[in-house]
């Protein structure tokens, strides 16, 4: 079993829903969540917030935090993730889980970051988990590390100890 689907399974048996918000991946993440047959009881969407300013206006990320820091930046993934949560709300019903990445894919640098350099985060009732990425390769190996992580860290999140 991929951890895809061993994620659709846990949030099936724990009776959650997940949202995605991505700007980096672009779509990626909802799309292997989306590949697990029975995906659509847990999965209630995705966000692809590319562009710094939709950060804002559509996953509620502070203008302020994306103009100090840039949207390469742990807080903005927090927020992202949290945002994703409200953002695809189902029936006044908020996800229970947001999950998010944003980062460098390359070439180029981007708001002083480093190709590779990636925040991935999640949020999930009052608590909200960031790690940060260090990841290597081209613009696609960074973007399908970035998925891998993110669904590993999803599973560790639904299979181990919370807060």
């Amino acid at each position: 079993m991929t951890t895809a689907a061993e994620v659709v399974h846990e949030l099936d048996r724990q009776g959650l829903t997940v949202a995605v918000a991505e700007s980096l991946t672009g779509g990626l993440l909802a799309a292997e969540l989306i590949s697990v047959p029975g995906a659509s009881t847990v999965v209630v969407g995705g966000v692809v917030a590319y562009q710094t300013p939709l950060k804002a206006s559509l996953l509620g990320v502070p203008a302020a935090l994306l103009a100090a820091r840039g949207a390469v930046d742990p807080d903005v993934a927090v927020a992202m993730a949290a945002g994703a949560r409200r953002a695809l709300a189902v029936e006044g019903q908020a996800a229970d889980v947001g999950i998010a990445t944003t980062g460098v894919a390359g070439p180029d640098p981007q708001d002083g970051q480093a190709p590779g350099t990636v925040y991935v985060a999640l949020s999930a009732g009052g608590e909200a988990r960031v790690t940060r990425l260090a990841l290597e390769g081209d613009r696609a190996a960074i973007r399908s590390a970035t998925v891998s992580e993110s669904l590993s860290m999803l599973h560790d999140w639904l299979t181990g100890p919370r807060e």
